[in-house]
Formats: C-alpha cells, sequence, structure tokens
C-alpha cells in the first residue's frame, strides 16, 4: 500500500512537472526598453499597456518595461529592437530624422502646433512610417505625441536675439538646427542626463514640453516658460517583425488591441498632461507666459526655413507627406 502511495505521489509529481515546464515553454518575455522615467506618462502608458497585453494573451506574453533608459539609451533601442536585443521599444522619431527625414516630420517647429493638427499629421505620416519600419525588419505598434514644445531659459526671452550665445539643450537634429539658427550653442542632452546638465551649467535653455519640464525638475534651475506651442513630437512603440511573427494568432490580436488602445490613452493623457504639468511649473515658481509677437514671429521664420531644408532633403516622399496633412 505504502508502494502505491509513493509511485501515485511520484507520477503526480512528474505530471505537475511537464505541465509546469509545457506552460513554462508556451510563455514568452519581451523587453521593452525605454528613455523616459518611470512616472512620465509615456512610461505609466506603456506599463498599462504591458499590463493589458498579458491580460489578454491568458498570460501567454509577459512584457517588462524598462523605463529612464535602463537597459538602453535613447539613440540606442531603435537599433536593439531591429538586431533583436531587445522584442519591442519606445523611440523618439524625431530623434532619427538624420538617418531618415521622414522621421523628423513631427519636428518641424510650426508645421502642426495642436493636438488636432498633430493627430493629422501623424495620420499623413504613418504609411510611410510602416513601410520603413517593415523594410528595417520592425513594426509599428502605436505613436502618442508630446505636449506642445516651449523655450524654458534663465532670463526674459523677447525676441530671437536674445537666444544668441545661449547654450541651448538639444536632443534631436531638429532642435539643433533650431540652436543654429537663432545663433544659440546647440548641446546634445539626453533626457536622462538633462538635470546634472543643468546643475553643472552644460546647458541654460531648450526647447521641451511641460511634461519633461517636471521630469526634469526645470524649475530648480531655469526661471521662464514661454509657451511657444512649437510642435507635438511623437513617440513611437515598435516590435522586431521576427518576434511578432513568432507569436501565435491570438496572442498577436491581444497585442494589437492592447496597443490600439494604448495609442487613444495616450493622446487623452497628454493633453492632461499638458495642463497640468504647467500648473506644476507655475506652482514651483516658473514664470509661465506666451511668446512675444516679436518672439513667434522670429520663431516661424525659423520653421519656414527648416520646412524648405526639410523638404529638399525629403524629397517627393516629404512632399507627399505635406500635402496629404494641406489636404
Amino acid at each position: 500500500m505504502k508502494f502505491k502511495f509513493s509511485l501515485l505521489t511520484a507520477v503526480t509529481a512528474v505530471t505537475t512537472a511537464l505541465s509546469f515546464g509545457s506552460a513554462a515553454m508556451a510563455q514568452t518575455k519581451w523587453d521593452l526598453p525605454a528613455a523616459y522615467p518611470a512616472t512620465n506618462f509615456h512610461s505609466e502608458n506603456l506599463v498599462q499597456f504591458a499590463n493589458d497585453v498579458d491580460k489578454a494573451s491568458g498570460g501567454k506574453l509577459k512584457i517588462t518595461v524598462h523605463a529612464n533608459a535602463s537597459l538602453f539609451k535613447a539613440p540606442e533601442i531603435k537599433r536593439a529592437v531591429q538586431g533583436g536585443q531587445a522584442q519591442a521599444g519606445e523611440i523618439l522619431l524625431a530623434n532619427f530624422q538624420n538617418e531618415w527625414q521622414i522621421f523628423g516630420t513631427d519636428g518641424l517647429p510650426f508645421l502642426a502646433d495642436s493636438y488636432d493638427t498633430s493627430m493629422k499629421l501623424y495620420k499623413a505620416q504613418k504609411p510611410a512610417l510602416e513601410k520603413k519600419f517593415a523594410e528595417q525588419g520592425m513594426q509599428l505598434l502605436y505613436a502618442v505625441a508630446w505636449p506642445p514644445q516651449g523655450i524654458y531659459a534663465k532670463k526674459p526671452i523677447n525676441s530671437a536675439a536674445d537666444l544668441k550665445g545661449i547654450k541651448w539643450r538639444a536632443y534631436s537634429p531638429s532642435t539643433a538646427r533650431i540652436a543654429e539658427l537663432v545663433g544659440a550653442q546647440p548641446v546634445t542632452v539626453q533626457a536622462a542626463e538633462f538635470s546634472q546638465a543643468l546643475a553643472t551649467g552644460v546647458v541654460e535653455s531648450t526647447m521641451t514640453s511641460g511634461a519633461t519640464g517636471v521630469d526634469s525638475k526645470l524649475y530648480e534651475h531655469l526661471k521662464y516658460y514661454y509657451d511657444a506651442q512649437a510642435w507635438l513630437p511623437k513617440n513611437a512603440v515598435i516590435v522586431n517583425k521576427a518576434a511578432f511573427d513568432a507569436l501565435d494568432a491570438a496572442t498577436k490580436q491581444a497585442l494589437q488591441k492592447a496597443a490600439a488602445d494604448a495609442e487613444v490613452r495616450g493622446w487623452a493623457a497628454s493633453k492632461n498632461v499638458n495642463t497640468k504639468t504647467l500648473e506644476t511649473l507655475k506652482a514651483n515658481g516658473m514664470q509661465i507666459a506666451p511668446p512675444s509677437a516679436q518672439l513667434k514671429a522670429d520663431m516661424q521664420k525659423v520653421g519656414d526655413v527648416m520646412l524648405k531644408e526639410w523638404l529638399a532633403k525629403a524629397g517627393p516622399e516629404g512632399q507627399a507627406i505635406i500635402d496629404a496633412y494641406r489636404k
């Protein structure tokens, strides 16, 4: 009797081990590197997206979000996804304009300066983005706009002439070009190093959103914010095509549904964050103001020059996007 019991116990243990083993084999684990703090609305949206995928796939696909450039630095994420070092990742499209001009479409100042026009530009740009990512062995899951970009400075800025010689934080080719056109000194600094760069005097001005202003506590170093609403750059969440293709049909569907929901939720969160972060900047002593008529006119000229330069480099593909957007 004792022998039978031991045998039964052993068989049960083996069966349980095998079922656990097959469950473990059925579960797929992905890494998703991101460049922004865990408290940033993009990062929070990514975590919700990962949770939705886990739930909708019945635990078959587990995505771990690595925020704040903890796994790969911002400029490295796209290459990591393309090469399969990470199965998915979040990138700022405008960071990669030098690779392909269309990536920088939403970094052109005053081309699309509201959420409605930014969404319209995204719809015009999206087919080209999807085609390019496919050529590079990747797939676009979703994209979310940052809040509108404004000018941060230590001293009052009444015209572009007041920016001459200022050490200007650039985070993309377009923000570096703005600096050159207004006579500022562009210094490339990624989001994760921004606070330290300000504290050490490496930079003293920038154009970015209220959200980044709060993330990096810019009010501790800078006094003025001009709400120029110059452009709304987008973060895109991309996936390695081979990793996507390896999923079963139901898991693919769960992933794409979660991505569609994340896009809608992310744009709504961006609008909400824009209002809240400007209030936070003000509560921490920063002076918030619209740009003067002169500063706005000066920056519009910068935008006109940059659009002309961009179209010359982007060619017919770029012109087609602008034409579709302006219809």
